[in-house]
This record gives C-alpha cells, sequence and structure tokens, in this order.
C-alpha cells in the first residue's frame, strides 16, 4: 500500500488574490478621500461612536494578529519579503496585505512540496 501526500489546494491561492484585490479596491477610494479631504482629527474619528469604536479597535486586534502571523510563517517558510507585508498594511489596507500574504503563502508552500517531492523517493 502507497502513501498519498496531501497535495495543496490551488484554488485558495486565487480566492486569497481575490480577496486581496477586493480589500485594495475597496479601501483605496476612502484611503485617497483621507488624503485629499483632511479632517482636524484623523485617529478621533475612529472612535467618533460605539459602532465605529468597536470596529476600529476590532480593526486594530486582527492587524496586530496578522502582522504577527505574517511574521512568524514569513520566517518559518524563509520567504523573502514577509516584513513588507506588515509595512504596507499602514499605506494600503490589512485586508490588501494579509490576504496577498496569504496567497504568496500558498504559492511557498505549493513550492515546497514539489522540491520535497522531487527528492521524495516515493
Amino acid at each position: 500500500m502507497s502513501a498519498t501526500r496531501p497535495t495543496r489546494n490551488k484554488g485558495a491561492f486565487w480566492v486569497y488574490l481575490a480577496v486581496a484585490a477586493i480589500g485594495l479596491i475597496g479601501t483605496a477610494y476612502f484611503n485617497i478621500k483621507c488624503f485629499t479631504e483632511p479632517s482636524d482629527s484623523f485617529f478621533a474619528e475612529w472612535f467618533a461612536n460605539s459602532a465605529v469604536t468597536s470596529l476600529s479597535i476590532d480593526l486594530l486586534a486582527v492587524a496586530s494578529a496578522a502582522s504577527i502571523f505574517i511574521i512568524l510563517e514569513g520566517r518559518r517558510l524563509g520567504m523573502r519579503w514577509y516584513w513588507l507585508y506588515v509595512l504596507a498594511s499602514f499605506i494600503t489596507a490589512v485586508g490588501f496585505t494579509f490576504a496577498l500574504f496569504l496567497a504568496m503563502r500558498e504559492r511557498k508552500l505549493a513550492a515546497l512540496e514539489r522540491n520535497q517531492g522531487s527528492t521524495d523517493p516515493r
């Protein structure tokens, strides 16, 4: 009986890439608008009312967890430029950079599996 190796789901790469595109396009308009129509208190608006405060705290928590994951996983897999995703999230959006990192992580994992398969005698 021969053991079969699990293969990566190739669709995950494209789903993550689609989410990254939505994250970039969906936030780009408002990011540009924020800088073209400056307000007196950008960060104060993050806590303008209870609903926005809840969303802001949620975003900060998710962004922190995503940043930690990107750094640890990027190092573990030997990904190049992994730290750039964290820096880019301050300029673009976490919804874009984290999904893009996950897509590139899928590519890296697939490449590692291919390399392991070429040296695996099975």
